[in-house]
């Protein structure tokens, strides 16, 4: 019988003597925005690109042969905490970290001879997409660029690594933690919510289809009917709205992201900030330092177990505040 065990503090499943399972998960195909990727048989040397799709693998107790620098939230290496963690706790070494400065570096992932690129969650053009593909079996997202859920691309990934039902298990594992965790918080159903940030000269609004988003609405959290009415119909993960019209957001509480105090400090100084309804409320619901926004900003089975707690407590507090 396959055994498992659970490392709780990171969500990492280690799979053991799970070999032939996996191979007998093969072949298995894969869709995506560019097509289908068909795959043989269980790769050895997997490359992430992008962002989260590294978390899944770990999660599963595959590690990558290389992933993406990532200077959000991973330090002066590049490895973000909840990875760095992980790692440590399969006593694994860190995987190369490719150059995330612009597009894919395809002479580099060439280099380390891969037989899957996973992309599952990534913004990669069709002309991308093709380079990868001459390199090694490629698999891009679905729907649109940088939405898919944490869910779906544990899904995707655990297909892919030939572990589909340890993916099933941890998807349904950590869905189950979470409902338990907000539960703690009755007010968070009561509430709505919409998520942006000052960004650009204006309202940067997550649309209803950013994996961000989702999240929340996942959790049971509803999301107010001025994010979908506000929003154009041009696909895109989140939607400018000017200054002026900043008020037409309406909603409970209002969620932002800032890497540090001062600029948070900064847009709430602003004549726009100071006057928003949510604000004024006490709905703000403002996650601070790089880290924590990092961990949710979309969130991985891997990242959940690390940064949740600081969020749902943010989250929490501007659903009290707006309710008591």
């Amino acid at each position: 019988m396959m055994f498992l065990r659970r490392l709780a503090t990171v969500g990492v499943v280690v799979v053991l003597n799970a070999g032939a399972q996996a191979e007998n998960a093969f072949p298995v195909t894969l869709e995506h925005v560019y097509g289908a990727t068909i795959l043989e048989r269980a790769p050895q040397r997997i490359v992430t690109w992008g962002w989260g799709n590294e978390d899944a693998a770990i999660a599963l107790g595959v590690i990558p042969v290389a992933m993406p620098f990532q200077s959000y939230g991973g330090g002066e290496d590049g490895v973000q905490p909840w990875i760095e963690e992980a790692l440590a706790a399969m006593g694994a070494a860190k995987p190369m970290m490719l150059d995330n400065s612009g597009e894919p570096p395809v002479e580099q992932i060439a280099a380390l001879a891969p037989d899957l690129i996973i992309a599952a969650y990534s913004g990669i053009t069709q002309e991308q997409y093709a380079l990868l593909s001459s390199i090694a079996p490629t698999i891009a997202y679905k729907g649109e660029a940088w939405s898919r859920p944490w869910q779906e691309v544990t899904r995707v990934v655990g297909k892919a690594i030939g572990k589909p039902e340890e993916a099933e298990t941890l998807v349904a594992e950590t869905e189950q933690w979470l409902d338990g965790e907000v539960a703690k918080y009755p007010a968070l159903k009561d509430v709505t919510f919409a998520g942006a940030n000052d960004y650009g000269g204006s309202i940067a609004v997550y649309a209803p289809f950013d994996a961000r988003m989702k999240f929340l609405t996942d959790l049971g959290l509803k999301m107010a009917p001025s994010v979908a009415a506000l929003a154009p119909s041009d696909g895109e993960f989140y939607y400018s709205l000017s200054y002026e019209l900043f008020d037409e957001l309406e909603t409970d509480i209002f969620v932002t992201y800032y890497e540090e105090e001062a600029a948070l400090d900064a847009f709430l100084a602003k004549p726009y900030a100071q006057t928003y309804p949510p604000i004024q409320n006490g709905g703000l619901a403002a996650l601070v330092g790089t880290e924590n926004v990092a961990a949710v900003s979309p969130p991985s089975a891997l990242s959940l177990r690390w940064g949740f707690a600081t969020y749902l407590s943010v989250l929490a507090k501007a659903a009290n505040n707006v309710t008591n």
